[in-house]
């Protein structure tokens, strides 16, 4: 007579390890807040300036591309200008 394998034990382990898992992560890993307060002020600096960079990249990109949608001979292929040739 065959025996049964036992599901529940295994889906019982397998949630409890992940959830162990889980919880030893939220635990040890900090916030992205509590690392930007435990580091130097030098780096502070540089993560200030690269977010200031980063935020100028992402606003001249939206007005490029504001631009592009209200520019009326951007809606027509380069190729059907035939004053080009």
């Amino acid at each position: 007579m065959a025996t049964q394998f036992p599901w529940g034990k295994l889906l019982l382990s397998t949630f409890g390890i992940m959830g162990t898992g889980y919880v030893i992560m939220r635990a040890t890993v900090p916030t992205p807040e509590e690392t930007y307060a435990a580091m130097a002020p030098d780096l502070r600096r540089k993560v200030d300036a690269n977010r200031a960079a980063r935020l100028a990249r992402e606003n001249a990109t939206k007005q490029q591309e504001t631009a592009q949608l209200n520019d009326p001979d951007a809606q027509k292929p380069i190729w059907a200008d035939s004053s080009r040739s």
